[in-house]
């Protein structure tokens, strides 16, 4: 079931905006026509290879790649000694602030190896079978350290260190000891010990979980060439060719135009693909041998060596007077960043309390890094993770104020003019329609049976906007083409087609949507944090209209008209009320007697994104002997702004639902004594099929955002925040026990029945 809420109406005027059109993409993909990364082949191109750290942690002694580099076939080796050395520069290169140094070092390690999985050498042969067999050959030898996986002990004076230069950052002074916590976030309001003096009631928990991976099914891969001029080319499945141009550039030390990047389709990414892994690699080896060089990565590597999102240590306490005003919260949050600094925890801090209105607040996060690899961003990222422990806290305390879950939060919402614990005030939000919609549902009031519970939770995401270019061009048949810099990974070039054509007022159907090159297109942000339909849909949108306003242009001076008379209605010039009209195509088949070709380009940054808020319901059954959660029901409302494809919109709800229910119930790193990844491999890291769920019925609540012409908000993220919620807050009510640690895998369900006395 989906179902659609607007506030205000729906507008009468959009003809294609809102519809349903057959994805632009769809044939390709279905028909397995559609290029991915690893489908990319060029003339004599060689297969790369990538030997890895065994170790958690260990010194790098010495790299002996002699015998690799004698054995037949191998035309290319590569070691950290390779790479140009980076200094300390923070830059933005995805979905967040990264460190190129940091970046650099993790593509390929320089003295110490930092995790399992670290790669610490490379080769390039004429086969796969030469170049495993060269791995074979390169002798490397460690010095193998303590190593410290689990957040909290790596917060502990007498943690091994990873880095002997970091000291803790937020402090108000630099530490005397390097540590392994890179910073400390705050952000508070209000007298938080008076806030709490006033509660009646008074709630707190800590909470854990686990490192989990964005599982998306395509592998990293790429073809990477240098031409002798030192021109370079890249074909890659990524999240943002320009990011990728940009990091090759700094950590390989290039000019950014010396590197050409063109975008593979891309299956799956979730924020896992706003980084880089091999494109460096694969450069370097190129440029060493003078030959293509591609690589692709095994799934075992994808999961001990490309970024997961965080661990986390968590504690919550809330205080509420006895009619459920929250009157006090006090955060805590201590986030695994992997070898490197840069968890989500500040994003997390942001977050955490963005669905209330709490006047005495204080929200803590430290950002911490540990002998894992280093996390990457996943689809809100840190969000989901601070809901889980936030809204988990609420569900309790609603228990002890004998509320309705929902009547509590909408008592505490969020609404315009609400300003957020992080400082922006909220304006055209839709979060207490979110609430309202649920409980319309039939589903808020189903009896349940035995065994069975029904969890609340809700989320937030605060979107952003960022820098997009886009060009529109005509035809001379009147068809038109938009060219962005976006992969598309969530429905970009239908949602990029559909607005230029409300624009141009033709149908969908004659506007072509294509994903450019670095080369052909302005420069762009990733496809990520929801950003590319409102962001570079705006560009597509300005673009387009630059495009209306130069055939109006065409049309006066054909008909010896002044320009300011003359109109755009629904694809035609039109002068003095119909006196003549002027067809989009009759404009562009005259093109050439009127100025030459018509088109034009917009690159801009955008702002004003409006945040995304969601509610999330969900049924599940407990089997009390083996502790088996199974998903009985789950519905999903969300403040969309305006849906440009509606089918669009309610995939990424879906989608992000069962993400969130795979992260609650089964998916987690597990590693050993040694600090090697056990479960490496779709075998044993179970993430949910379609036989493990029902069908999720998803609610669309439209408060359209203002500051976009035809009202978009990005909805890729939010969708997952509530989710590990709404499940464990299910468990809860079904077993009469309250897990604070996920996943809620069937062991652990199964103790804490039996430890209830069940």
């Amino acid at each position: 079931m989906t179902d659609t809420l607007d506030r205000p109406a729906t507008r009468p005027d959009l003809a294609v905006v809102g519809t349903r059109p057959i994805r632009p993409d769809g044939a390709e993909k279905v028909t397995g026509r559609a290029r991915y990364g690893a489908d990319f082949v060029m003339p004599g191109e060689l297969h790369g290879r990538i030997k890895r750290s065994p170790h958690a942690h260990a010194r790098i002694v010495s790299i002996d790649t002699r015998k690799a580099r004698a054995l037949p076939g191998v035309k290319a080796v590569v070691t950290g000694a390779d790479f140009p050395d980076i200094a300390n520069e923070v830059h933005d290169g995805g979905e967040a602030l990264s460190n190129l140094r940091d970046l650099a070092h993790n593509v390929i390690a320089r003295d110490k190896a930092l995790y399992d999985g670290h790669a610490v050498a490379a080769v390039a042969a004429v086969s796969a079978a030469i170049a495993d067999e060269a791995l074979d050959l390169i002798e490397v030898k460690y010095e193998v350290l303590p190593h410290v996986i689990d957040v909290e002990a790596a917060m502990a004076p007498d943690a091994p260190v990873l880095h002997a230069d970091m000291f803790t950052e937020g402090l108000g002074s630099k530490p005397d000891k390097a540590s392994n916590v890179f910073k400390r976030y705050q952000f508070a309001r209000g007298d938080l010990d008076a806030g709490f003096a006033q509660a009646d009631v008074v709630v707190e928990g800590k909470y854990h979980t686990q490192a989990v991976h964005q599982g998306y099914i395509e592998p990293h891969a790429c073809v990477c060439a240098i031409a002798p001029d030192g021109q370079a080319t890249v074909w890659a499945s990524s999240q943002g060719a320009f990011m990728v141009r940009t990091n090759c550039a700094k950590i390989l030390n290039m000019d950014i135009s010396d590197i050409r990047v063109t975008p593979a389709e891309i299956g799956g990414g979730f924020g896992g693909k706003t980084t880089v892994y091999l494109e460096p690699i694969a450069l370097a080896l190129s440029k060493q041998c003078g030959a293509p060089v591609k690589m692709v990565m095994s799934r075992e590597e994808v999961f001990r060596a490309t970024g997961p999102t965080s661990a986390s240590a968590m504690s919550v306490r809330l205080g509420a007077k006895a009619d459920g005003t929250i009157v006090a919260a006090d955060v805590e949050m201590k986030f695994q960043a992997g070898a490197y600094p840069g968890s989500p925890v500040g994003a997390a801090c942001m977050t955490v309390l963005g669905c209330y209105d709490v006047p005495n607040l204080r929200i803590v996060g430290w950002d911490v890094v540990t002998n894992s690899p280093k996390v990457a961003a996943y689809r809100a990222p840190g969000a989901p993770i601070a809901a889980f422990a936030l809204e988990s806290a609420v569900d309790d305390l609603a228990l002890k104020l004998g509320m309705d879950p929902i009547a509590l939060r909408e008592k505490n919402g969020v609404r315009d003019g609400t300003v957020a614990a992080y400082g922006a005030t909220f304006q055209n939000i839709g979060y207490l329609e979110t609430l309202e919609a649920l409980k319309e549902t039939a589903h808020y009031t189903a009896p349940l049976g035995p065994n069975q519970g029904r969890g609340l939770a809700v989320g937030f995401w605060f979107n952003f906007g960022g820098e997009s270019s886009a060009s529109v061009h005509l035809g001379d048949d009147g068809t038109a083409t938009v060219a962005t810099g976006n992969p598309d990974i969530g429905g970009s070039r239908a949602s990029m087609a559909m607005m230029t054509a409300e624009v141009l007022g033709v149908p969908m159907e004659k506007v072509r949507s294509i994903v450019a090159d670095t080369a052909s297109i302005g420069h762009g942000m990733v496809t990520g944090g929801s950003r590319t339909t409102f962001a570079t849909g705006m560009a597509a949108i300005q673009a387009a209209e630059k495009v209306v306003a130069e055939l109006k242009r065409r049309a006066a001076l054909l008909w010896d008209a002044p320009a300011d008379e003359v109109e755009w209605r629904k694809g035609e010039a039109v002068w003095r009320n119909g006196e003549k009209t002027m067809s989009l195509k009759a404009l562009a088949g005259a093109s050439g007697r009127t100025g030459g070709p018509i088109g034009a380009e917009v690159s801009l940054n955008a702002q004003g994104a409006g945040p995304g808020f969601a509610a999330h319901l969900c049924d599940v059954e407990v089997d009390p002997e083996t502790g088996a959660v199974t998903i009985l029901r789950y519905t999903a409302a969300q403040d969309v702004g305006r849906a440009i494809h509606p089918s669009y919109v309610e995939g990424q709800i879906q989608g992000g639902a069962v993400q969130g229910v795979g992260w609650a119930l089964n998916e987690e790193y597990i590693f050993d004594a040694a600090g090697r990844m056990e479960n490496a491999g779709f075998l044993d890291y179970r993430v949910p099929v379609a036989s493990d769920l029902p069908m999720i019925d998803a609610i669309m609540v439209e408060v359209p955002n203002p500051r976009h012409p035809y009202g978009v908000k990005g909805v890729g993220e939010v969708p997952i925040v509530p989710p590990l919620a709404a499940v464990a807050n299910a468990v809860r009510a079904a077993i009469g026990v309250r897990m604070n640690a996920l996943p809620l895998s069937p062991p652990r369900v199964r103790a804490a029945i039996e430890a209830k006395g069940g």
